[in-house]
């Protein structure tokens, strides 16, 4: 053999036998590297879950002492990418990726166009997350689709703006959607979209206050509600709301609560969802896991955090020592 032209050949003069050693070599080589390549990078096994009933939903989302903890994706689990553009925030593909780390709830904002659909973005503008300028509220349905998602660096990506349609059918026997619905959003205009895509098994509505919530559990009696039980005088006013236990989670902030918080939402049987978005989260990036499993040895059932890779270990780990 010699090298001609950086590429190996076989000379003329090779014997058959030689020939069939050398392609039986490379042959050899190129399946080692193939296993080697599938053993660096093995793919994820996916936490898909799917429920018959909304009554299936509400007995899995209530707390008792048996049940694991959850991840809660804020804003669906946005993350770098590896060599090219990241998963944005409020994205369908970002979705898919989180449910590679965790049993997440996949949290997203839902916005309505100036024709009167539907989509998920969180910011009243344009300008931060996407290709695009300008208020939400002023883009039709097909400007919008026309838009491409950037992520947290701004990079572009090629993943289009969806609608809150694609975002119940994607979910269907795949995941629980958590909707933080936006203020010119009508709590009716979801009950309706919910309806029309038969997703009260795995749609969740997060409210910031008991008038909302009161008002979703009008509106459909069977929905799951996330609502605000920050401090003492906050959790009683949500016990004592008339909302059935079942159908609530309740959201304690974004600070740890004392332990007596935790205690009376668990007593009527309600997960207690902890905000580590933020200081938290900042907290755990520097020390590592054991801050998020400290925070559910205290008491949290649900962690909401944008950190949903060392969130997943946090719950890993939890399970485990427990």
């Amino acid at each position: 053999m010699r090298i001609v032209n950086s590429e190996l050949r076989i000379e003329n003069e090779a014997t058959p036998m030689k020939r069939l050693h050398s392609l039986l070599l490379c042959l050899l080589t190129l399946a080692g590297l193939i296993l080697i390549s599938c053993q660096s990078q093995p793919p994820r096994e996916k936490h898909y879950q799917s429920f018959a009933s909304a009554e299936a939903l509400q007995d899995y989302l209530s707390w008792s002492p048996e049940k694991p903890p959850l991840i809660s994706a804020h804003r669906g689990g946005p993350m770098p990418g590896r060599g090219g553009s990241g998963f944005p925030e409020n994205c369908l593909e970002t979705f898919e990726n989180a449910l590679s780390y965790a049993p997440c709830l996949i949290e997203c904002d839902v916005r309505k166009s100036a024709d009167g659909q539907l989509f998920l973005m969180h910011d009243e503008t344009l300008n931060r997350t996407t290709t695009g300028s300008g208020p939400v509220a002023a883009a039709t349905a097909a400007e919008l689709q026309r838009l491409f998602l950037t992520d947290a660096q701004g990079r572009v990506t090629p993943y289009r703006i969806p609608t809150l349609a694609e975002a119940l059918e994607w979910a269907r026997g795949k995941a629980i959607l958590t909707l933080d619905v936006k203020p010119e959003v009508s709590p009716s205009d979801i009950v309706a979209m919910i309806a029309q895509h038969r997703a009260e098994s795995y749609v969740t509505i997060i409210t910031y206050n008991l008038e909302t919530a009161h008002l979703y559990q009008r509106l459909n009696p069977n929905l799951v509600i996330s609502a605000p039980a920050q401090g003492l005088v906050g959790v009683q006013r949500l016990l004592a709301s008339g909302i059935p236990a079942k159908n609530l989670m309740g959201f304690v902030g974004v600070y740890e609560p004392p332990p007596q918080i935790y205690d009376l939402l668990h007593q009527q049987g309600i997960r207690a969802i902890l905000g580590t978005i933020g200081n938290l989260d900042r907290k755990a990036e520097k020390r590592g896991v054991s801050v998020y499993v400290e925070l559910l040895k205290n008491g949290a059932d649900v962690l909401a955090t944008d950190n949903v890779g060392l969130g997943g270990k946090a719950i890993e780990k939890y399970i485990r020592e427990r």
